[in-house]
Formats: structure tokens, C-alpha cells, sequence
């Protein structure tokens, strides 16, 4: 594990640490997109810092079978999917179960959508620099159906924002054709959980992510 001298006292720190390496893109009026539920704290952060305005992007990561804390892929508001084919292949998902799997988490993200559009309008992205910001990636599913969806909505520029992950998925995100930049200051080979990037890693409820977009829906 890294030591103390590596890893955030917690997400708000680790917001503060992204958003002094982003100072530059505050001219340039970014939408900070959050994923919920602890990648929006991190969000309001850099959000705050540069002055600008923040939103969400859902994405429900689909679960293995028999294996709930395994990402075979995401799922976003819109229903777009995306696989991580390799891993379908390796626990035997198959397309029946894929398909099941896409509309229980389709549904959880729509009704948690709904919770956070009842305080705050989606932010049009189009023609805007997007930063995408997360608590940490993994196997990096629910970056990836992010970044596709900020595209489909006509984002002009994505930055990938987040404070540390393992570096073949961080190298991956940044060789996708739609991202401009990743700001990653842990990109560490002995990666096991996004965990191990904090001091205190405690969950993230609705009612903060609510309260947060509340703070920037003026």
C-alpha cells in the first residue's frame, strides 16, 4: 500500500490536489461533471477552485455474475453500454445475462438520475470543455461510458480528472481518441482498490451528492 506521504486525507483533499493541476482550464469556462456518488465531491472541489459549473453523469457499473464487486462494463442514463469483452469472456456472461444485467442497473440509475434532476437541470454540453472527474478508477467501465456519453452530448474537449488508479487502465483512458488529457497523480502499478488512495474512504449517501448540486444549481 502507499504510504502517508502518497494518499489523501479524503475525497474533498484529493479534490483540492486535481483542481490546482487544472488551474490553467479555468479560462476556458469547463463543466466539471462528477460521477456519483464519491467522484461529485471531488468534482465540487475542482469545481469551486476554477469557478465553474458542475454536473453529473450516472453510470451503473454491471456486475459479474456471482461476483457483484467485479465490472464486466457500465451502463449510462442513456443506455449506452459499454463491455469489457475480455472479462464478459472470463466469468461467462452471457448475452441473456448481459441484457438482465443492463436493465437493473438502467433502473437504479434512472431513479437515482431523478433524485439529483429534482434540485439541479442537466448542464448542455455541447461545444464545452468537460472535465470528468471520479473518486479513483479500477477497471476504469464507468470512466469509459462516461467519456462516450460527454462525446455523444457534443462535449468539445474531455479531461479525465481523477487522483489515482492502476496505470494500464489510466494509460488506456488516455489513449481514447475523445480524451484530451488525463490528470492522474497515482498512477501506480501495485493498484488493488481505489481505497487504498485515502485515509478515510467513507461512503458517499445521495443526500451529500444532493447537496452539493444544490450548492451549484443558482
Amino acid at each position: 500500500m502507499a504510504d502517508e506521504r502518497t494518499i489523501y486525507r479524503d475525497r474533498a483533499e484529493a479534490g483540492r490536489s486535481l483542481a490546482a493541476d487544472l488551474a490553467g482550464y479555468a479560462e476556458l469556462n469547463p463543466v466539471v461533471v462528477g460521477l456519483p456518488r464519491g467522484g461529485v465531491v471531488v468534482a465540487a472541489e475542482i469545481a469551486r477552485a476554477l469557478g465553474c459549473e458542475l454536473d453529473v453523469i450516472i453510470a451503473g457499473k454491471l456486475r459479474a455474475p456471482g461476483n457483484p464487486e467485479l465490472a464486466i462494463g457500465a451502463v449510462t442514463e442513456d443506455g449506452r453500454v459499454w463491455l469489457n469483452e475480455g472479462v464478459v469472456a472470463m466469468c461467462g456472461a452471457d448475452a441473456e445475462y448481459v441484457e438482465r444485467e443492463k436493465e437493473s442497473r438502467l433502473a437504479m440509475v434512472r431513479e437515482r438520475l431523478a433524485r439529483y434532476r429534482a434540485v439541479k437541470e442537466k448542464v448542455d454540453l455541447g461545444g464545452r470543455t468537460v472535465i470528468i472527474a471520479d473518486d479513483g478508477i479500477a477497471t476504469g467501465s464507468t470512466m469509459i461510458v462516461a467519456i462516450e456519453a460527454a462525446s455523444a452530448a457534443g462535449a468539445k474537449g474531455i479531461i479525465v480528472a481523477v487522483p489515482g488508479g492502476p496505470a494500464d487502465t489510466v494509460e488506456r483512458i488516455g489513449g481514447m481518441e475523445e480524451v484530451s488529457k488525463v490528470v492522474c497523480p497515482l498512477a501506480l502499478e501495485d493498484f488493488y482498490a481505489v481505497s487504498q488512495l485515502y485515509l478515510d474512504f467513507a461512503p458517499v449517501e445521495d443526500d451529500a451528492v444532493i447537496e452539493l448540486l444544490k450548492e451549484f444549481s443558482g
